[in-house]
C-alpha cells in the first residue's frame, strides 16, 4: 500500500472521528443519549483517562488528576510518534497492504484521541448541564488537559441475572458496557487485523514481499 493510500485512510478516519465528536459535544448535554436501536445508543460521556476511563492517579495515588492527565497526554504524543515512524518505515520497506492498513488505522485512532486530549480543553466550555460551545470564551480546561469524547454504546444485553446464578445472582448484567468513539474503533480494528491476519501482515516467505513490489 502506498503512502498516498495510507494517508487517505488516516484523513478519512480523522474526519469521521472529529466530526462525530464535535457534533455530539455541541448538541448533547453530558450524560444525554439517543436510542437508535434497543441495542445501540448515542450516549455522550467524557473520558479523562486512558482505556476504560482509567486514570494515572488511580494507579499512582500520589499523582494528582491534573499531573496524571498531563503525563498520559505526553505519553500518547511519544507513542503516536513511534507509530508514525512504524508506518513510514513499513511503507518504505514495501510491507504488506494488510500491515500498512492496520498501522494506518491504529495511527489515525490514536491521533484522533490525542486531538481531544491536547485541544478540547481550550476550545470547548463545560458540558455539565448545558450544551458546549465550540471556541468558547470560557474553556473548561487548558492545553494538554482536554477530555476525550465518547458516544458509541452497545448495550446488546441488559438484564437481571436470575437469583440461582452463582455469585452474581440478582445483579444487573449488561453487555457491552463500555462507551467508545470512532478513534477507539479504528485502533481496535487495526489491532484485530494484526491478530487475526498475522501471517498476512508478517509473511515469513521473502517471496511474498517481492510479489507486493
Amino acid at each position: 500500500m502506498s503512502l498516498k493510500k495510507a494517508t487517505f485512510i488516516i484523513i478519512l478516519v480523522l474526519l469521521i472521528d472529529q466530526i462525530s465528536k464535535i457534533y455530539v459535544k455541541t448538541n448533547f448535554v453530558l450524560g444525554e443519549y439517543v436510542e437508535v436501536f434497543s441495542w445501540f445508543k448515542i450516549l455522550f460521556i467524557e473520558n479523562e483517562g486512558a482505556a476504560w476511563g482509567t486514570k494515572i492517579s488511580d494507579i499512582i495515588p500520589v499523582v494528582s488528576d491534573e499531573v496524571g492527565k498531563l503525563i498520559l497526554t505526553v505519553f500518547r504524543l511519544f507513542a503516536i510518534c513511534g507509530i508514525a515512524y512504524w508506518l513510514y518505515d513499513s511503507i518504505r520497506k514495501n510491507a504488506t497492504p494488510t500491515l500498512v492498513l492496520a498501522i494506518a488505522l491504529i495511527f489515525s485512532g490514536a491521533l484522533g484521541n490525542i486531538i481531544d486530549s491536547v485541544f478540547y480543553g481550550v476550545i470547548f466550555n463545560d458540558s455539565y448541564g448545558q450544551v458546549a460551545t465550540l471556541f468558547s470564551e470560557e474553556p473548561y480546561g487548558t492545553l494538554f488537559h482536554g477530555k476525550v469524547v465518547d458516544m458509541l454504546h452497545f448495550p446488546m444485553i441488559d438484564t437481571t441475572l436470575p437469583e440461582w446464578f452463582p455469585i452474581w445472582g440478582g445483579n444487573n448484567f449488561r453487555f457491552f458496557e463500555p462507551v467508545f468513539n470512532i478513534a477507539d474503533s479504528a485502533i481496535s480494528i487495526g489491532v484485530g487485523i494484526l491478530l487475526v491476519f498475522n501471517k498476512k501482515a508478517f509473511p515469513k516467505d521473502p517471496g511474498v514481499m517481492a510479489k507486493k513490489r
